[in-house]
């Protein structure tokens, strides 16, 4: 969300959101929100239509069942508010590049991919157009992004860290605390800039122009209908 917030040049008052107490408490002392509230996102304690705008970054495909926690953005939100989100989308299996030995089997690879990412639902744009419809909201545009390539770039970098880690933990862990274990929370690990360098190149070789016309993610736009 800084990073956003520099990029925009725009400081708004912003309220988060989040069922867990040890990212909430991080959450509130990045300095980025006037209040934070642990709470699930079907009960927001918050009024009805007190904000212009709710973003989620790549939570939405984690949470069963979504229809409570659409039905709740719809209800804080002002009308004519916009909800942004990122979500993987309906390509994203195919993107993958699959298990590095070619005779095993890729379904079985795919569905450990999901377990490990706690990954619920892969919508395409028509899937997502209903659900807003449903509460209230419309779709106003869903952007593809990553490329197959790009996906496949994160696949190599997540198999010999999170995939690892999670493989020597008997598949136990969360998404979340593969990420704590890793570091990845509370600003991370930092790598010495020759190393990020070595570290970018190696995972990037086969990387660049993607003329598949694939692509694994979604940004999606919706309004609440006045």
């Amino acid at each position: 969300m800084r990073i956003l917030l520099e990029a925009a040049k725009h400081k708004p008052m912003l309220v988060g959101v989040d069922i867990d107490p040890l990212e909430t408490r991080d959450a509130m002392a990045s300095g980025v929100y006037s209040r934070v509230h642990t709470a699930p996102g079907d009960r927001i304690p918050e009024r009805d239509g007190a904000f212009d705008f709710a973003f989620s970054n790549s939570v939405l495909e984690h949470i069963d069942p979504i229809e409570p926690v659409l039905a709740e953005v719809a209800r804080v939100l002002r009308p004519g508010g916009t909800f942004v989100f990122t979500v993987p989308g309906s390509g994203f299996h195919a993107c993958l590049s699959g298990p590095l030995l070619p005779w095993s089997d890729r379904q079985r690879y795919l569905d450990r991919i999901d377990r490990r990412c706690a990954h619920r639902r892969y919508w395409g744009e028509a899937q997502w157009r209903t659900a807003m419809e449903h509460q209230g909201m419309e779709l106003l545009r869903a952007i593809p992004y990553l490329t197959a390539s790009e996906v496949q770039r994160w696949e190599t970098l997540s198999r010999f860290t999170a995939g690892l880690l999670y493989t020597i933990a008997g598949e136990r862990l969360q998404p979340i605390e593969i990420q704590r274990a890793l570091h990845l929370r509370r600003g991370g690990i930092r790598l010495p800039a020759w190393a990020a360098v070595l570290l970018a190149k190696s995972i990037s070789i086969g990387v660049g122009e993607d003329s598949s016309g694939r692509f694994g993610c979604l940004l999606v736009e919706a309004r609440r209908r006045r």
